[in-house]
This record gives structure tokens, C-alpha cells and sequence, in this order.
């Protein structure tokens, strides 16, 4: 299988329609949660509440993931990707109204909000249709390189926007930029039709998101490789989730998390650009085991200096999804694929959030430092267990191959495919995700 380039990916139309709509998607987000979360603090004064506003974007994918997810099968992507824009312009412009209480804010994000896996599992279906072959793996990279710096540019913009023009004008910004993104779907790309609308059969939409579910859990595959992606971010995101309390809650936490950010951007790069296809599934492995080496490192006590250094190298591991990508597209059903990749994201996200709160609470009794040392170790054990679906499945050689086996004919597909050049990638999921590390799916 011929390795993908940037040049294949972006030379597909509609992959650049998606990437720069996603991009308007997270740096719309990550102004609307930061605006959000100074809004509700001027109003209230409470920690608490503020924090609670921030994090929001991410509480309402549990439920989401657990009942819609089949709308992104049921339903047109197109016109559910254009309705997610429009659904989140409205919320920012209602949120921008002035004497709207603290708590019908609150409601309407998490209302909202459960929506969000729906939206972005067409979003992240849509990628393997785009982009064939090893290009959806590549595509994934970009997505996720694109995520970081939407984020960091978001919240950039959003300190701007908070500065001129106050959290009003911040959610009115954001609602323009959603309002763009719509309008960049809408006439961008193809109005393709439902995967797995006639094949419904008049089954509730909750009633087959569940069954669903169910069946994907069932199959082993699928569940090893869920597990493969869920289980080592979730401790990262609860080493990180230490960083500030750490260091006593100064600055110096904003450059460590600042370094994790560019060592997962580097990761990404390298892993995605320089790899071959064959090699960036081997690595999986060890750089699963990456994620939570470094982390054994705060063992020492470092200063912020070290901390950034330990912080941007197991960020970097988290290109280890990347070896994974291919092999869970050829794993699901093509007419499950959008609430697939759904499950997929939501996992992510719940992940994050649990593994936040519980490394948390452990720190609340053996300290930040000690607690992100276990979170480290936790996430090495997750990485060896997880070593079966971590590593690509080695072919028979007495059956090299074999027609009757449907993985085998779905792979040399895929790869087939990828030969002839362009496709893209997934979310937080990621997300990533989507977007792995990003709540705005």
C-alpha cells in the first residue's frame, strides 16, 4: 500500500470543504466555552459554576452516545452536518441575550448538546467516503493537527473577543463562525443519501441506536479496538488534569499544557507524514506504552522546565491512533459506520472526563505529583494489556490470502484504494476524536 501525502488529501474538494469547516467548528467552540465560562462567573462569582459552564460541551455526549447515535445513519449527512452549524449559531446568539438566567444557559448547552455526537459522527463518516485508502488515516492526522491549533487559536480569539468586545460579542463571533461553516457544508458538498435509512425498518431511533450499540460492543474486534482507544487517553487526560494543582496554580501550568499540546501536534506529523502504512500500525504498541512513561518521570518532583519536557513526550504517543484507524473502518459495517465512529468519539470523550475525576480524586489524597505518577503507571499496565489489539494481526501464511474471510477482502479493498491516492478522519474524537482532545465533535 502506497503511504498518502498531504497533496492527496488536500487534493480531494470535499475533504477541504470538511477541513475547513471543522475548523470554524473547534475555534467557534473553544471561544463559545471559554465566553460561556466568563459569563456565568460575572454573573455568579462562583468557581464552581464557571468550571461547570466550561466543561459543559463534553457532559451531554454520554447520553448522546448512548441514544441518537443511529441518526447519523437514518438521516442525510449533509443535511445534518449544515443543521449542527445552524443549531449551534442559534444557541450562541440565545446565550448573547442579555438577563437570561445563569441556569436556562446551562440547560440550553447540555440540551444542545446531546446532539453534538449525532453532528459529528456524519461529519467523521463522511471521511472514509472522501478519502480512500491509506488517505483517511493521513486525514485523520490533519484533522487532528487542525484541532490543536483551532484550539489554541480559539482561545487566543476568544481572549481578543472577551477584551473588545465583552462575552456577548464573543457568542455573537461564534455564532457567525458556525453560521460560515453552515454555509461552506451546504453548498461544498454533495448531498449524499442515508446509509442506513431504508434499512431501518421503522425502528425507533433510540430503540436502534441501543441495539446498535449492543452489537457493536458484541463483536470482539470492534470492542478491542474501542478499548485500544478509549482506556490510554483516559489516563493522559488524568496526568493532565494534575498539571495545574501541581504547580500550585501558577502560569508555569499554561506552558506545560501548552508543551503537550505541541508534542501531540509533532506525534501526529511525524507518525502521519513519515510512517508507511505497515509501520504506523506496528508503533501503535509502543507508543500506547509512550503515553504513560514519561509521566513515571514527576516521580522526581521536576520543575516546570522538566514537566513541559515529560508533558510534550507522552503527548506525542497519542499518534499510536493513528495505526488504528484503518484497521476500525474495515472492522465495522459501511451502514453503521457513522454511529460507529459515534460510539467511538463519545467513548473519548466520557473517557477523559472520567479519567480527569478520578486521577482527581486520588490526588485529593496522595497529592497532584503522586497522582499523576499513577496515572502514568495506570496507563503503561492499560497499554500492555492492551497489547493483542494494539498490534496488527499478523497474516497466516498458510492461508495468505484467503477470499472466504471478510476482513481480508475489506482490507485489500482499503488498500486497493489508497493506491490510486486521496480520504480523511475520524473525530473527538478523539479526539478525538473527531477531534480526540476537543469537546466540539
Amino acid at each position: 500500500m502506497r503511504a498518502a501525502r498531504y497533496g492527496d488529501v488536500f487534493a480531494v474538494k470535499e475533504f477541504r470543504v470538511l477541513f475547513g469547516s471543522f475548523v470554524l467548528l473547534v475555534t467557534g467552540d473553544s471561544i463559545k466555552m471559554l465566553a460561556l465560562s466568563v459569563l456565568v462567573y460575572a454573573r455568579t462569582g462562583s468557581p464552581g459554576l464557571s468550571a461547570a459552564a466550561y466543561m459543559a460541551g463534553w457532559l451531554p455526549y454520554i447520553v448522546g452516545g448512548m441514544f441518537l447515535l443511529s441518526l447519523a445513519d437514518r438521516l442525510r449527512p449533509r443535511a445534518l452536518m449544515v443543521t449542527g452549524e445552524l443549531v449551534r449559531a442559534a444557541v450562541c446568539l440565545l446565550l448573547a441575550c442579555p438577563g437570561l438566567p445563569v441556569w436556562a444557559m446551562l440547560a440550553l448547552v447540555l440540551v444542545s448538546g446531546l446532539f453534538s455526537p449525532v453532528f459529528g459522527a456524519a461529519r467523521s463518516a463522511a471521511l472514509p467516503d472522501v478519502l480512500p485508502g491509506d488517505a483517511f488515516v493521513l486525514g485523520r492526522s490533519v484533522l487532528g493537527l487542525a484541532s490543536a491549533a483551532s484550539q489554541v487559536g480559539g482561545l487566543a480569539a476568544g481572549g481578543a473577543f472577551l477584551a473588545f468586545a465583552g462575552a456577548p460579542g464573543a457568542l455573537a463571533a461564534t455564532a457567525a463562525l458556525s453560521a460560515a461553516g453552515a454555509a461552506v457544508l451546504r453548498f461544498g458538498l454533495p448531498d449524499r443519501p442515508a446509509r442506513a435509512g431504508a434499512r431501518s425498518g421503522g425502528t425507533g431511533a433510540v430503540r436502534q441506536t441501543l441495539r446498535v450499540n449492543r452489537s457493536l460492543l458484541a463483536d470482539r474486534r470492534v470492542r478491542d479496538l474501542l478499548l485500544a482507544g478509549w482506556l490510554p487517553t483516559m489516563c493522559l487526560a488524568g496526568a493532565e488534569a494534575m498539571i495545574v494543582p501541581y504547580l500550585g496554580g501558577e502560569g508555569q501550568a499554561g506552558v506545560v499544557l501548552a508543551a503537550a499540546a505541541a508534542g501531540m501536534a509533532v506525534g501526529e506529523f511525524t507518525v502521519g507524514r513519515f510512517a508507511a502504512p505497515p509501520l504506523r500500525e506496528r508503533l501503535s504498541a509502543p507508543l500506547a506504552v509512550l503515553l504513560g512513561v514519561p509521566w513515571l518521570g514527576f516521580a522526581f518532583g521536576p520543575g516546570p522546565g522538566w514537566a513541559a519536557v515529560l508533558a510534550a513526550c507522552a503527548a506525542a504517543g497519542l499518534s499510536y491512533q493513528l495505526g488504528l484507524q484503518r484497521r476500525f473502518v474495515d472492522a465495522v459495517p459501511e451502514e453503521g459506520r457513522g454511529q460507529a465512529f459515534g460510539l467511538q468519539s463519545a467513548g473519548l470523550m466520557t473517557g477523559q472526563a472520567a479519567g480527569a475525576a478520578l486521577v482527581g480524586a486520588l490526588g485529593e489524597t496522595i497529592g497532584p505529583g503522586a497522582a499523576i505518577v499513577a496515572a502514568g503507571a495506570a496507563g503503561v499496565v492499560v497499554a500492555l494489556a492492551l497489547l493483542g489489539p494494539l498490534r496488527p494481526p499478523r497474516p497466516s501464511p498458510a492461508f495468505p490470502a484467503s477470499p472466504a474471510s471478510p476482513a481480508s477482502v475489506a482490507s485489500s479493498a482499503a488498500g486497493a484504494a489508497g493506491s490510486m491516492g486521496p480520504v480523511a478522519a475520524s473525530g473527538a474524537g478523539v479526539t478525538s476524536p473527531e477531534a480526540p482532545r476537543s469537546p466540539a465533535g
